[in-house]
């Protein structure tokens, strides 16, 4: 006999619901939200799964492939239809409600199932987000330094990014109040250049490994290209242009 598995996840504890093939509630748990929480306790059941079901979220890509690994048929499905679907029983909100919803929903088949990136895709989208926020607040520190300035009659004009720090240590030095101000800027400044180089060069590392056929945009659009497919696959061909066919206007006499 095949059994369903509903899974509601939260941030300490996963809510488990195994129903039959016929509707009925076979066990329910609590469990702690880890991977090999939820597996010991659905393999300490000994029975056969047909799916395993839970909802798109901050946690499930963690839990997909952990549950996967393990060899069980994990399902993860879009989250408004899912919420619909729930609403729709007309039962008390709680969790222990939606995990058994999520179950007889795996059950007869009325889910919407969605990609779960791989690991290693989450890896290469978190160095593209960790260093444009480096490089942000690179931009802000900067901005704010001649804005603030300005207000002094100090005017950074036009300067390369080597020769900021320099031209700034020119411009409040002889004000020693300023100086003291801008000193733990320059300081946070620099250390943000070096660890924005240092996560630049691994984007360098990254795209000159990368078994993709190289494109003429840059190393972070390449980057961000293999973090979007959804695996270790090579890039579907690209569609053929679309053809747009004018009508003929008429003008009358």
């Amino acid at each position: 006999m095949l059994h369903f598995v509903g899974l509601d996840v939260s941030v300490k504890e996963t809510s488990v619901c195994v129903v039959d093939d016929a509707g009925q509630v076979v066990s329910e748990h609590r469990v702690a939200t880890e991977p090999d929480e939820i597996v010991g306790l659905l393999t300490a059941l000994g029975v056969e799964y047909s799916r395993v079901g839970l909802e798109a979220g901050p946690l499930s890509q963690w839990l997909v492939n952990g549950l996967a690994e393990a060899g069980l048929p994990v399902i993860c499905v879009e989250t408004r239809h899912m919420k619909s679907l729930l609403k729709a029983q007309q039962v008390n909100k709680s969790d222990r409600h939606d995990a058994r919803g999520i179950a007889q929903i795996m059950r007869v088949g009325l889910f919407k199932p969605v990609h779960v990136k791989t690991l290693a895709s989450q890896e290469k989208r978190m160095l593209l987000t960790s260093r444009k926020l480096l490089q942000r607040k690179l931009l802000d520190i900067e901005c704010d330094l001649r804005g603030t300035l300005r207000n002094f009659g100090l005017k950074v004009g036009a300067v390369a990014r080597g020769g900021f720090e320099a031209r700034i240590r020119e411009l409040v030095d002889g004000f020693p109040r300023l100086s003291a101000i801008v000193e733990p800027l320059l300081v946070v400044r620099r250390i943000m250049r070096q660890e924005f180089a240092r996560l630049h060069k691994m984007l360098l590392e990254l795209v000159r490994h990368d078994p993709l056929p190289a494109a003429d945009d840059g190393p972070r659009r390449r980057c961000s290209r293999r973090a979007d497919l959804p695996g270790d696959r090579r890039p579907a061909p690209a569609l053929p242009p679309l053809q747009v066919r004018r009508r003929p206007c008429w003008t009358g006499a």
